[in-house]
């Protein structure tokens, strides 16, 4: 495999990390100071003891062994403990958290199953989760505690629950990273992958990396994971990122973060479809003519210190055009607010809106809405449209 690029958090990490420090800082300082006055470490070897067999490094060797390379490539020197789960789950791999401390749990046959480079690659991809807890002063594991805390509230919103799910499949990718990095051999990794899923032992890595191509190349791939992506999207994201494919990181994004409804809207995507909303409302009302008390009212129900724009915005329309959002029915609607919100403007606003629809691609989908929502009739817009220029030069050269 090519020289894989020096491991970090991938973007979606650091816009959510950026979320909560900027949007949130009062949650952050009280999780920051929380986390400084915590004393768990007694309390996890405590529990790991009684739930697992703790392996020596006397007795598995081996084990150790590489687990001190996979930690070496990663840059690893904290203190290294291995265990066997004493559960019947699958074969897997876990990190416990600990400050300072590398705790990790093997579970079922996984030392059997896999090769050395296999395990090799596992090791980094737990050994990458506590290189991740611990770059730039731990705040991406502080990032990962106060969503921890707010999905556990009742009053949590979706957003925040898709912010979380979105934030561990980030992080799984980030680990396979680790796992890729350590082992240096990336079939080994991909192999790893798939038998610790199918708990399989003859798994040729290359052969599914052409399989998980061939996936790729026969449908349009996202995925609704909770907790890990399908093992065909972590395949081939660690492809992408070992060949150093450029865009690699946003097509990896699109891949988890591809939200086709509203509704499901992480915090992240929230924050950027309001500050488009309000670039769109801005422009909308740019107009003059259009400032009514009763039109500039009904804005500030959406933004209470709105202000109409004076000076054009030369990328909105392509904004709002590439944006993954529902722009059919989502900007659809906000036209229709505006429509014929203020009977003293007469047609004016309709054709403002009915122009519009037009520029962002939208028109015959608003004009259905026109006429399902607001009751305008087919021959009231066939009669509007050739109009549409004279009536609003009129009202621009009317003020």
């Amino acid at each position: 495999m090519n020289a894989p690029p020096p491991l970090s958090p991938l973007p979606y990490h650091r816009e959510v990390r950026d979320y909560f420090k900027n949007e949130e800082p009062a949650l952050w300082r009280w999780f920051e100071a929380a986390r400084a006055k915590a004393s768990y470490a007694e309390e996890a070897r405590l529990s790991l003891l009684k739930s697992t067999y703790r392996l020596t490094p006397e007795a598995h060797a081996d084990l150790y062994a590489l687990c001190g390379d996979a930690a070496k490539a990663l840059g690893v020197d904290a203190p290294i403990t291995l265990y066997q789960g004493q559960t019947g789950a699958g074969s897997n791999a876990a990190l416990c958290v600990v400050p300072g401390e590398v705790h990790i749990i093997l579970s079922g046959s996984l030392a059997s199953l896999l090769s050395p480079p296999e395990i090799t690659s596992v090791f980094g991809h737990e050994l990458a989760h506590f290189v991740f807890y611990q770059i730039e002063n731990g705040e991406f594991h502080l990032t990962d505690l106060i969503l921890d805390a707010v999905t556990r509230e009742p009053s949590a919103k979706t957003a925040h629950h898709e912010t979380a799910r979105r934030v561990r499949l980030h992080t799984e990718i980030f680990a396979d990273r680790g796992g890729a990095h350590a082992a240096q051999n990336l079939a080994a990794t991909v192999a790893a992958l798939v038998k610790v899923k199918t708990d399989f032992a003859q798994v040729d890595g290359l052969s599914y990396l052409a399989q998980a191509d061939e996936i790729f190349s026969k449908s349009k791939v996202n995925t609704d994971a909770r907790s890990h992506p399908e093992t065909y999207i972590r395949a081939h994201a660690l492809s992408l990122w070992t060949k150093q494919a450029e865009n690699s990181d946003a097509e990896i994004r699109a891949l988890i973060c591809d939200t086709p409804e509203i509704e499901t809207l992480d915090l992240i995507s929230q924050q950027q479809l309001t500050f488009l909303t309000r670039r769109f409302f801005e422009q909308l009302l740019k107009p003059h003519w259009l400032q009514t008390d009763r039109v500039l009212a009904h804005a500030k129900l959406f933004f209470s210190d709105f202000r109409a724009a004076t000076e054009i915005d030369p990328t909105l329309i392509d904004d709002v055009s590439s944006s993954k959002h529902l722009l059919k029915d989502y900007f659809a609607y906000l036209l229709l607010d505006f429509a014929k919100i203020d009977p003293e403007l007469e047609d004016v606003p309709l054709a403002h809106t009915l122009r519009w629809a037009e520029q962002l691609g939208i028109a015959t989908h608003f004009e259905k809405l026109l006429t399902k929502e607001l009751g305008v009739k087919t021959r009231e817009l066939t009669k509007l449209k050739p109009r549409i220029n004279d009536l609003l030069s009129l009202a621009e050269n009317a003020r």
